[in-house]
């Protein structure tokens, strides 16, 4: 048996050399970015989202602490902070998985069939149980404003109103009038 620092070491190279971009936060390989995209069929098809993985002392044995960095509208995960609430990874995790599995298996499982009994974000939990098409359309909504693969580059939040505007956003702006503007 290996031990949990090589087991690290060899899980972070086979996701690396797998289809994902990752990101290194520091020197040590124990905490990093996973860039991941919505799955298909999903009205998350076409996010990209910028997930924090950490791993902990114990892992394989102890699962990895996953979290989205730019938003989501999901109801198993938290709208403000990005915590995923996922049983899989948080209470049923196995050393038998590995970091692949979080980004092919169980995010994408996530996204397919949110669970809105158990939620983290309850407006969204009670809105998927009330109107299923207004629901998706909130899910599409924030897919365009924080999901796009330019926003995973800077934090959502990090993303205010009163920074100035680059070139091509000022552009796009110059299209979108405000309804009842005043003339001069």
């Amino acid at each position: 048996m290996s031990s949990p620092s090589k087991r690290r070491e060899m899980d972070l190279m086979k996701l690396m050399m797998s289809d994902y971009k990752v990101e290194m936060i520091n020197d040590g390989m124990q905490e990093f970015y996973v860039e991941f995209n919505g799955p298909k069929d999903s009205p998350y098809h076409g996010g990209v989202w910028k997930i924090r993985v950490e791993l902990p002392d114990a892992y394989p044995y102890k699962s990895p602490s996953i979290g989205f960095i730019n938003k989501i509208y999901h109801p198993n995960v938290d709208e403000m902070s990005g915590s995923v609430c996922l049983d899989v990874i948080n209470q049923t995790w196995s050393p038998m998985f590995d970091l692949v599995n979080v980004f092919e298996v169980f995010l994408p499982q996530l996204l397919l069939y949110p669970n809105p009994s158990d939620p983290l974000n309850g407006e969204a939990a009670a809105l998927m149980m009330r109107d299923r098409a207004a629901y998706d359309q909130r899910v599409k909504e924030y897919c365009e404003k924080y999901a796009k693969p330019e926003d995973i580059g800077a934090k959502a939040e990090d993303k205010s109103s009163d920074e100035e505007l680059s070139e091509d956003e000022y552009a796009a702006s110059d299209d979108e009038e405000i309804a009842g503007k005043a003339d001069p």
